[in-house]
C-alpha cells in the first residue's frame, strides 16, 4: 500500500510539474503575443506618422502651386505693386498740375473780387432792427 501511495504521490508530482510547465509555456506564449502586439502597434504608429508627414508635404506642394498660380494671374491681370504705385504717382502729378493751372488762371480775378467785397462797404440798417 505504501508503494501505491508513493506511486500516487509521484504521479501527482509529475502531473503538477507538467501543469507548472504548461503554465510557464502559456505565460511565455502570452508574453510573446503581448510583445508582438506591442511591436505591431509601434509599426502602425510609425506608418501613421509617415502618412501624416507625406500628407503635410503634399498639402505644402499644393498650397505653393496654388499661390504661384494666383501670383501669375495677379501679375497678368492686375500688375505688380510697383506698377500700381507708379500709376498712382503719375495720376497725382497730373491732378496737381491741373490744380496749379486752375489757380494760375483764376488767381487774379478771385483776388480782385475779394478786394472789392472787402473795400466796397455799404452801411445799411439790418432788416430786423426796429426803432423804438
Amino acid at each position: 500500500m505504501t508503494k501505491l501511495i508513493l506511486l500516487d504521490s509521484l504521479l501527482q508530482e509529475n502531473t503538477m510539474a507538467s501543469q507548472t510547465q504548461g503554465i510557464q509555456q502559456l505565460l511565455s506564449a502570452e508574453k510573446r503575443a503581448a510583445e508582438k502586439v506591442s511591436e505591431a502597434r509601434k509599426r502602425k504608429n510609425r506608418r501613421l506618422k509617415q502618412a501624416k508627414e507625406e500628407a503635410q508635404e503634399e498639402i505644402q506642394k499644393y498650397k505653393q502651386e496654388r499661390e504661384n498660380t494666383f501670383k501669375e494671374h495677379e501679375d497678368k491681370h492686375v500688375g505688380s505693386k510697383d506698377d500700381i504705385a507708379a500709376k498712382i504717382d503719375a495720376d497725382t502729378k497730373v491732378k496737381i498740375e491741373a490744380m496749379n493751372r486752375s489757380v494760375a488762371t483764376n488767381k487774379d480775378p478771385v483776388i480782385k473780387s475779394l478786394i472789392e467785397l472787402v473795400c466796397d462797404i455799404k452801411p445799411t440798417v439790418h432788416k430786423n432792427y426796429q426803432l423804438a
